[in-house]
């Protein structure tokens, strides 16, 4: 039995811990029902704050759209009012760039191109946008004269600053000065690099924007009368410094007739005023190969690519003519001197003979630049068979001077038929190295036709001069085989032109035609064959005729016998062709491969050499 005080001990703990905990419990219940009051109460803060929210979204998401519009209506506006001040700009191009155009594009060339550049878009807007307007007039007039200014300047420049050359420049150029041991390279500048610079810009943009070819003829016609001043300057210079000009020449390169010592007289000798004419004309020679070279240099920067053959060739056509025209009136001069039984003058062939000879490489070279079948590219051998002919109305003394060099001995001891024999063999040899020269120079071509034909021409050229002018009797003297010798030269060349159209014939033959009976249905590989013969035969017939009408064969009779040798043999391989074919059926459009009948075929060939067809 538990003692008494314990148990009321133990009541009291137990009703203690029992108070504590319904305190404790107490508290709890108070905390949760503040802690309900607080859910309660921030629940209806959050419901209220989610109502304020939609409340404010549906308010500020329409004042969101209006400012997208508003900022999209501001871009728009600033877009317009862009275009509007783009387009007005146009309508004030022409009053904004008056002034420069008045005042031309002289000294600020950039600057007016850029005016013009302006009034060109504002051309192009009103050509789309608005064609009727008065201002489309107004702006394409104002192009129009802005581009006339700029023909004008071009020409202004090119005349200001195109000079001739100085006679000394131009000897220094080709080497003129015999005390120097080391030849330097001169360059001959014609144009400041500034004015250049000019000149080339102008012309690019004539021909990009200005849409006009007519400052190609002024550059040729400015360029060509200052090629032919100089070489005109260099001419007086020789009369003017007689005793300078004797310095000055390396290309005559044989003696000089000695005269008697004597007192030199206070003014030039005949035989003196012959030798500076000589000198002179030697000299002119070598400048018009050194000028044109440097004119072609000059002239690749300046015009475009696919005029500058046609304006080369008209640059030099003047020059070149006074060269001939020269050449000649030694020539007459020569032969009015033997009339008169001044046989020196035979002096004068020589030299000159002399020097074209050593000129021809060169001088081929720079109108090769320009010219592949033209007359002009034959004027050395036109020239040096000239003053051949001239030989004939001195052939005696000709002849007897070659014969004073064979021996010391005086030339009287010789026959005049040993002296004429000699003379046959120097031109015998002239004409070997005309040929030499010819092959050499034949080489440039790379098409064998084309090489073929040069030759043709020059053979027949040498040899019509030669029968026309008797010199082939005087060479005949010791060469009686000269005649046949060229004629077999000609032929041959024929032959070699021919070949070009076995290229074309080929296809014609009848190797791997089937073979087949009328009615016979043909496999697809045997009426391929036959597609392709037609097709290789018409490409082949197209492109050498195309070709080849822009070639020359300036001899009538020979140009006819080429095209009849021709015609003949192409026609009767086509006919036999078409015969062959006439009952094949190969295709179910035969137009579109039997495109030519044999009388087209030979219409065709009639236009070779023709490049007026």
């Amino acid at each position: 039995m538990i003692p008494t005080e314990d148990a009321s001990a133990r009541k009291r703990e137990i009703e203690d811990k029992l108070k504590q905990e319904q305190e404790t419990l107490s508290f709890i219940r108070e905390s949760l029902e503040k802690s309900d009051q607080l859910t309660k109460g921030m629940v209806s803060i959050l419901s209220s704050f989610e109502s304020r929210l939609m409340q404010l979204e549906n308010s500020i998401i329409p004042v969101h759209k209006q400012t997208e519009n508003l900022q999209r209506l501001q871009e728009n506006v600033d877009q317009t009012l862009s275009c509007l001040d783009h387009v007005i700009s146009y309508y004030h191009v022409a009053k904004d760039t008056d002034k420069i155009i008045r005042e031309g594009p002289a000294g600020r060339l950039d600057e007016y191109l850029a005016c013009i550049a302006k009034i060109q878009k504002a051309v192009e807007y009103f050509q789309d946008n608005n064609p009727d307007s008065p201002e489309l007039n107004t702006v394409k007039a104002r192009f129009e004269r802005g581009k006339e200014l700029l023909e004008a300047e071009f020409r202004s420049l090119l005349t200001r600053y195109s000079k001739p050359v100085p006679p000394i420049l131009i000897l220094d150029a080709i080497g003129g000065d015999e005390d120097m041991e080391v030849q330097e390279d001169v360059t001959l500048e014609h144009l400041p690099e500034a004015v250049l610079q000019d000149i080339i810009c102008i012309s690019a943009w004539l021909l990009e924007y200005g849409r006009n070819q007519d400052f190609m003829n002024v550059y040729f016609q400015v360029r060509s009368s200052q090629l032919d001043r100089s070489i005109k300057g260099l001419k007086e210079h020789f009369r003017k410094n007689s005793a300078t000009s004797a310095l000055h020449s390396p290309a005559v390169q044989t003696k000089r007739k000695e005269t008697p010592t004597k007192k030199p007289p206070k003014r030039p000798g005949k035989d003196d005023v012959v030798d500076i004419e000589i000198d002179s004309y030697i000299h002119c020679i070598s400048a018009f190969v050194k000028l044109a070279q440097s004119e072609y240099a000059l002239l690749t920067e300046i015009i475009p690519e696919n005029h500058q053959k046609m304006i080369f060739d008209s640059l030099i056509q003047e020059a070149l003519d006074n060269l001939m025209l020269e050449g000649d009136n030694i020539v007459s001069a020569a032969r009015r001197a033997i009339m008169r039984h001044d046989y020196s003058a035979v002096l004068t062939i020589f030299p000159i003979l002399r020097h074209l000879k050593q000129t021809k490489p060169d001088f081929d070279a720079t109108l090769q630049v320009d010219t592949e079948q033209k007359k002009k590219n034959q004027m050395l051998h036109s020239v040096a068979i000239l003053f051949l002919q001239q030989l004939l109305d001195f052939q005696e003394t000709a002849g007897a001077m070659l014969a004073s060099q064979e021996s010391s001995s005086s030339a009287s001891s010789y026959s005049s038929e040993f002296s004429r024999k000699l003379l046959s063999t120097y031109i015998y040899k002239v004409l070997g190295n005309l040929q030499l020269n010819l092959s050499n120079k034949a080489k440039v071509y790379e098409d064998p036709a084309l090489r073929a034909v040069f030759l043709h021409n020059n053979y027949n050229y040498i040899l019509k001069s030669l029968e026309k002018s008797e010199l082939i009797q005087l060479v005949a003297v010791t060469h009686k085989k000269v005649e046949g010798s060229y004629r077999e030269l000609i032929e041959q060349e024929i032959q070699n032109y021919q070949r070009s159209w076995l290229r074309v014939t080929e296809h014609l033959t009848e190797r791997n035609i089937p073979a087949f009976q009328p009615g016979t249905k043909l496999k697809d590989k045997e009426r391929q064959i036959i597609k392709d013969k037609f097709k290789g035969f018409n490409d082949g017939l197209e492109e050498l005729c195309k070709i080849q009408q822009g070639w020359a064969v300036p001899d009538k009779e020979q140009r006819d016998a080429i095209r009849q040798a021709q015609k003949r043999v192409v026609s009767e391989a086509y006919r036999a062709f078409l015969q062959r074919c006439a009952n094949i059926s190969f295709t179910k459009n035969p137009e579109k491969y039997h495109r030519y009948s044999a009388e087209q075929v030979e219409e065709m060939i009639d236009k070779l050499f023709d490049t007026s067809a």
